[in-house]
């Protein structure tokens, strides 16, 4: 169900943190800044695995430990079949910017070759369907997907990149068909804390922050029509481009946690 995000912002509203962490500071405007994340538990979101019926938190990947919203896989003996996981708002927005504070740790959960592009890699899904339109094998959502990278100590490695699922976009004029592209960002090695914020318009006008640091633009947010889902959507008269949907946040192979997650409306 869609709702005006601008019906939910209190007249004088602070930012939202989680208290018994802490943040690092922001410089840029505190107010009107509302949180998605109670801190306590996952009420208002919905996680979806392929493989997995909608609601089922596979292997208890997404929960709250210690006031912080955290992906871990200390309960999978072993990754297979390609379970990935997402976990949706409950709510869909249109005009707003939305940020959240994250850190890799830990190891992968899987040591397969074919999975080496996942070391601390997961991201955060913008304009996505709900999780009830994922289809049961279905490893990710139609989505803007700003994917979010963990240096290996030694490489230089960007974060706050774009990737496509079911997805193109327009640059400087130029659509845009490849599946992930590089921002400009730094790297970012070890298990710091990082800042990413997303702008993003109805118009399919996205840009993406890195500790306040503009890395990445793009407009005409579309659906892919080559893609296998993508065309599903535009054979089931829905529009080629996308203006609004929900936000996710992935669950990708590598531990994650998120301190911070909070939305503003553009309105």
């Amino acid at each position: 169900m869609n709702k005006n995000i601008s019906k939910l912002l209190l007249p004088s509203v602070v930012m939202l943190t989680l208290a018994a962490c802490g943040t690092t500071e922001k410089t840029s405007d505190q107010s009107d800044w509302v949180s998605l994340f109670n801190g306590k538990n996952l009420d208002g979101w919905t996680p979806k695995f392929n493989g997995s019926v909608v609601g089922e938190n596979y292997n208890n990947t997404f929960r709250v430990e210690d006031g912080l919203l955290t992906v871990s896989y200390d309960q999978w003996d072993e990754f297979k079949d390609y379970k990935m996981g997402h976990l949706f708002t409950n709510e869909s927005y249109s005009n707003y910017r939305v940020r959240v504070e994250y850190r890799f740790l830990g190891e992968q959960v899987t040591d397969d070759p074919k999975l080496a592009w996942a070391y601390r890699n997961n991201g955060v899904m913008l304009h996505t369907p709900p999780a009830q339109d994922m289809e049961l094998d279905q490893a990710f959502p139609i989505s803007a997907e700003a994917q979010l990278l963990g240096g290996n100590g030694t490489d230089l490695r960007t974060t706050g990149n774009f990737c496509s699922p079911s997805t193109n976009i327009v640059q400087n004029g130029e659509l845009k068909t490849e599946h992930c592209i590089k921002s400009n960002s730094k790297t970012f090695h070890g298990d710091q804390w990082v800042w990413f914020e997303a702008e993003v318009h109805a118009d399919g006008r996205i840009k993406h922050f890195i500790n306040d640091e503009l890395v990445f633009e793009y407009s005409e947010l579309q659906i892919d029509p080559q893609d296998e889902y993508g065309a599903k959507w535009l054979a089931a008269g829905k529009p080629l481009k996308i203006t609004q949907g929900h936000f996710a946040i992935q669950a990708e192979t590598h531990p994650t946690q998120f301190r911070v997650i909070e939305i503003k409306s553009l309105d």
